[in-house]
Formats: structure tokens, C-alpha cells, sequence
């Protein structure tokens, strides 16, 4: 459904972002950001599903200023890939991706009003995304990793966000998840008997019914705030 564009962040940085459009007149942008395999065909799926939804979906390549053309899978070998380039993406000097994330929203933006969801490492930045860039009308983060330490948790979202948690979710224990919803009573926080990963059905951690759910809340939380 969905092909590869080349879009442009403030800094001059060019980057490749898969673009799927919808059907007809799209209802508004969603911007997806990819776990730490890539954009990969997982992420082109959750993309695809969005445009068929309506949306005007773009995922944008967050390694692409440490590495080019990453498309990993999700065994052993891809995670320790991903972990190390996710890590090189994070030691950027400040503000790293942010510009690319903020290039996708300003594309997104020629659809209307525009939501952003993310997955794993793509969580945090939405979640990064939606207390520091403009654009944004609404944010919806899959189990951020390292969204809930403290740093994190001082940000503070200038739109409306719904966060997606795991209660088996080992790289995010549910203390540091029930901390960040008292310190943001602000943010819808919804917890799913799942681990981390729930959203993949690439990955063994797969949970139909918990995909299934945060799926449907998160399109209604875009129809409701994207208008």
C-alpha cells in the first residue's frame, strides 16, 4: 500500500520514511515510530493498517543517521543489532532524531491534524515527541522503554497522551509504570496482562487480544482528538 519518500529535517539531514496513504480523503497524519529492528515489515504492517483506517500514515527511519537501510527481525542476533544501534541513536548530540520525528509530523501535517504512535524505543521518542515538538494533537506510546525513569517521567506532554503498558513486561516493571501514572494523572495509562512486545505478531510476545484492544482504544483516541 505504502512506498519509501525521502523527507528533510531542519538540520539539512535527509532520511527515507515509509508513506502509506489512504483510500480517499485522508482524516488526519499518523506518524508511527519503529521499534529498534527498523522499518521493517512489521512497522510498514502497522503503517499500512492505519492508512487503511484512513489516515495518512509515515514512519520515518530513526537509525537512518547512524546507520542506513536497517531491517532487522526479532531473534537473538536482530535484538543485540537493534540494542546497539538504538544505543549510537541515543548518544547523539542533543537533539539526536528529534528533527526527523519533527519532519514526519510536518508531512503528516498536509492531511490535517496529526496523532503519533510508537513502539518500544519508538515509544519513548513518542512520548518525547509529544512534550517537545510541534504538531501534535495527540501522542499513544506502546510500552516506551525507559519511559518511566525519572528523567522521563519530569517531561511534561503538551497534548493529550494514552500510554500502553505490559503487567509481564520485564524491561519495565509495573512500579516504575504505576510511578509515572501518579506523577501524570494527566495521561490516559492503560496496563494489558501481556509482556513487552504485545503489539508484534512477529515477536513471541505477541498477545492477540491485547493488540487487538490497545489497537481500537488508540483509534478512538485519534478520532477523538485529530477532528
Amino acid at each position: 500500500m505504502g512506498s519509501f519518500i525521502d523527507l528533510k529535517a531542519a538540520d539539512g539531514f535527509v532520511f527515507p520514511a515509509y508513506v502509506a496513504q489512504p483510500a480517499g480523503q485522508p482524516k488526519g497524519g499518523v506518524v508511527v515510530l519503529q521499534e529498534i529492528f527498523g522499518v521493517n515489515s512489521h512497522i510498514r504492517a502497522v503503517a499500512d493498517g492505519y492508512a487503511q483506517e484512513g489516515w495518512l500514515a509515515v514512519a520515518p527511519s530513526t537509525f537512518h543517521r547512524v546507520k542506513t537501510g536497517v531491517e532487522l527481525g526479532y531473534g537473538q542476533d536482530d535484538m543485540a543489532a537493534g540494542m546497539a544501534l538504538k544505543t549510537a541513536v541515543e548518544a547523539l548530540p542533543a537533539p539526536g532524531v528529534m528533527p526527523d520525528i519533527q519532519a514526519a509530523i510536518d508531512h503528516a501535517s498536509r492531511a490535517g491534524k496529526v496523532g503519533i504512535v510508537g513502539y518500544c524505543w519508538g515509544g519513548l521518542l513518542t512520548w518525547r515527541a509529544a512534550c517537545t515538538l510541534d504538531g501534535l494533537a495527540a501522542a499513544s506510546p506502546y510500552y516506551g522503554g525507559g519511559m518511566t525513569t525519572p528523567d522521563e517521567v519530569a517531561r511534561r506532554p503538551k497534548v493529550p497522551v494514552l500510554a500502553h503498558f505490559g503487567d509481564q513486561d520485564h524491561w519495565i516493571p509495573m512500579n516504575s509504570v504505576e510511578a509515572f501514572a501518579k506523577a501524570h494523572p494527566e495521561v490516559q495509562v492503560q496496563v494489558y496482562h501481556a509482556n513487552h512486545g504485545f503489539n508484534c505478531d512477529q515477536r513471541g510476545s505477541w498477545d492477540a487480544a491485547a493488540a487487538k484492544l490497545a489497537r481500537e482504544r488508540t483509534l478512538a483516541f485519534f478520532a477523538e482528538h485529530l477532528r
